[in-house]
């Protein structure tokens, strides 16, 4: 450990597995205190066992990031126990795959609430206390969707656009107060629920890691190549820099 984040106070939300558990995990390493917040209460103490074991400190909070009151007693969580909240990392998602017409209403919104409107909530009540610290840092973790989608992915790319533009707007808004707020494109990362998607369409593990091998650089992007990036952002190391986007995904020339 060499301390990147020492004594900073943190909450990843959607963090029971996936990026958000590899984020936790590394920040907890980097010496932060770390809370969970997930709906999936066993997976979520898992990551908590798994913390200590490895000397770090952490704590679960069962929250589903669609209900408001879920994500403020969140924020509420972090500062009852550790006493402040330095560091927000917005990563709970969801991406169901549905053209335009296969898109129905109940689709649309549900994607929004868990992508977007979650975000949404959780910065609302976690910027009084990052203002109470002296600043902090916003982590949104988003998608090359977010600047253009693919055409199964119509609600999910509408999502992660408006938490592209959430996140320029808040970085503007409270530079005054020194929280600075950021956008993560992580790219193909072969997390549970990607791997769950392709295996219902007939594509196996291998065959996957067969397509990563003919990506740019040579492999798909890890869990810890994001948590990389989360340590960065969330690490006085960066600062200077707020309402920018960070490409971990070596696939937008791809997309774009």
């Amino acid at each position: 450990m060499t301390g990147r984040v020492y004594g900073k106070v943190a909450v990843v939300t959607g963090a029971a597995q996936g990026i958000g558990r590899g984020c936790a995990e590394l920040l907890a390493h980097e010496g932060a205190k770390v809370i969970i917040g997930d709906i999936q209460y066993d997976e979520g103490k898992a990551v908590v066992a798994a913390i200590h074991k490895a000397g770090g400190e952490a704590v679960f909070q069962h929250t589903d990031v669609i209900e408001e009151q879920h994500c403020q007693q969140l924020m509420d969580t972090a500062v009852k126990t550790y006493g402040r909240l330095d560091i927000l990392v917005n990563n709970a998602g969801w991406f169901p795959r549905a053209t335009l017409e296969e898109t129905t209403t109940d689709l649309w919104e549900r994607v929004m609430n868990v992508n977007l409107r979650s975000a949404f909530f959780c910065c609302k009540y976690a910027v009084p206390y990052l203002r109470t610290a002296g600043g902090g840092s916003i982590i949104n973790i988003g998608s090359i969707s977010g600047l253009q989608g693919l055409p199964n992915l119509v609600a999910y790319a509408a999502a992660k656009g408006g938490l592209l533009s959430l996140t320029r707007t808040l970085a503007g808004a409270y530079t005054s107060d020194r929280i600075r707020v950021n956008y993560i494109i992580p790219g193909w990362v072969l997390t549970e629920g990607e791997k769950a998607l392709h295996k219902g369409h007939g594509i196996s593990d291998e065959a996957l890691l067969s397509v990563g091998k003919t990506l740019p650089l040579g492999r798909h992007q890890s869990v810890k190549d994001t948590a990389y990036a989360v340590i960065y952002l969330a690490s006085d190391e960066s600062v200077q820099i707020t309402g920018s986007i960070l490409h971990v995904d070596a696939l937008s020339l791809i997309h774009i």
